[in-house]
């Protein structure tokens, strides 16, 4: 967050809450994000559930229905401060449950290394996302959207499992390739949508009182900083992107 941005959001009221909650449209705006980090957080629990049916071992299963249980586990914290706003959290969330289940259907994984790809891929590009919209938050929803989004670790059991597919038979890694690719595509034209489409986000990036906004070329970079942590992660996983 740059110096103006964490001037006009880290200031409290009487009551002690930040003086930006004194806009009912900045208000909106965090619970509409938090119902959209609050739903992705569900909709990725079911998934890697799905997903852990078609691991080849019991340890694979372990791990990723591990790693469903930390998704699910985000929920509550998320749930809490949306009631502590005046929300409804699942009135926030509802609007956002067919686009993400959309995104799902159209990147359902043929097989256990695409799930572990997508598992992978497809949610730091959600983590990304919603970082970059985060530091336009007061200082106490930022941290927690940021812990929400934490990797705990399990992401080197994804590395792990893909760079010995590839070592084993190096064809998987041209399939993959191209499977990060479309779930890059997907996952762009998926943000770019609800970004656009949901008024309060839309206005939160666009800026409000004493808060200021991007302009296209700053949307523009942000999706470029986007882009090239993809590239990172696919190089993570021994993948050109």
């Amino acid at each position: 967050m740059t110096e103006s941005r964490a001037a006009a959001t880290s200031g409290a009221d009487r009551t002690g809450q930040p003086v930006a909650f004194s806009d009912p449209q900045y208000t909106a705006a965090v619970i509409d994000l938090l119902g959209a980090i609050g739903y992705g957080e569900i909709s990725a629990f079911e998934r890697l559930a799905e997903d852990a049916k078609l691991a080849p071992t019991l340890e694979d299963k372990f791990a990723l229905a591990s790693m469903a249980a930390v998704e699910l586990g985000h929920v509550g914290a998320i749930r809490d401060r949306i009631i502590e706003l005046g929300g409804d959290p699942f009135a926030a969330m509802a609007p956002f449950r067919a686009p993400i289940n959309a995104f799902h259907d159209h990147t359902a994984p043929s097989d256990w290394y695409e799930g572990l790809v997508k598992a992978y891929v497809g949610d730091g590009l959600a983590a990304d996302f919603y970082r970059e919209i985060a530091a336009f938050l007061d200082h106490g929803t930022r941290d927690l959207i940021v812990e929400s989004l934490q990797d705990t670790g399990h992401s080197e059991f994804v590395v792990e499992r893909v760079r010995r597919a590839i070592e084993d038979d190096h064809r998987i890694g041209g399939r993959l390739a191209l499977w990060g690719r479309r779930l890059m595509g997907e996952a762009l034209s998926q943000a770019q949508r609800v970004a656009a489409e949901r008024d309060a986000l839309s206005a939160l990036l666009a800026g409000g009182v004493d808060r200021p906004g991007l302009d296209l070329a700053a949307i523009g970079r942000m999706f470029t900083r986007i882009t090239e942590r993809h590239a990172e992660r696919m190089a993570e996983l021994g993948l050109d992107s």
